[in-house]
């Protein structure tokens, strides 16, 4: 009887944290540090204040490279209105790859790296679990992720990986925080609604 119990709650921790990590926003992003050419370390705080899409790619992907094209589009578009594309790139010898990555595939934004484990941390994932690229998360003014691409392709994944629904959630997060500014400026205490993928 005691094993059937032990077992069930290692079972009953197992989905909680497994649900833990499938729900793991709105939570304040970690610190990030990684290394742009020609600039050197750059840390994600130092983007507080916009509204950032931080993707974690591999110079040599073709997703991640269609990715980077998707995101120097609404670096375009949006960056007056606060918002701000970057890349992290975090394959073997990136160090020596982002430069070209940046030229081939023309990338209108900072383009830096890092080693996986930093991504592992800040991702939440564990070291032992596999996961694709690009990574995708959604970073408000404040330093809060809002939505985060699971560590593997599912649905979930799909959903917030198309071109549409990044827009909607840059745009949402753009206009929150935008209302959010004028409340506070106008001395009202501010609500920030936390959105869930």
């Amino acid at each position: 009887m005691k094993k059937i119990f032990a077992l069930a709650a290692g079972v009953a921790s197992i989905a909680v944290l497994l649900f833990a990590t499938e729900t793991n926003t709105p939570r304040k992003a970690p610190e990030l540090a990684f290394s742009v050419p020609g600039q050197g370390q750059k840390l994600l705080s130092q983007y507080r204040g916009r509204v950032v899409a931080l993707e974690f790619i591999f110079t040599t992907c073709p997703h991640c490279q269609a990715a980077s094209r998707v995101m120097t589009k609404f670096q375009e578009e949006y960056s007056s209105r606060g918002f701000q594309a970057l890349d992290v790139a975090i394959n073997d010898n990136a160090d020596l790859l982002v430069d070209n990555f940046v030229k081939d595939y023309q990338v209108g934004f900072p383009v830096g790296w890092t080693t996986r484990d930093q991504m592992l941390t800040f991702m939440g994932f564990s070291m032992a679990e596999r996961f694709v690229v690009p990574q995708l998360v959604l970073i408000d003014r404040k330093g809060v992720i809002h939505y985060q691409t699971p560590a593997t392709s599912n649905d979930d994944y799909g959903k917030l990986m198309k071109e549409d629904a990044i827009r909607q959630h840059i745009e949402e997060l753009l206009a929150q925080n935008n209302s959010a500014s004028r409340r506070s400026s106008n001395g009202t205490k501010v609500a920030v609604a936390k959105k869930t993928s």
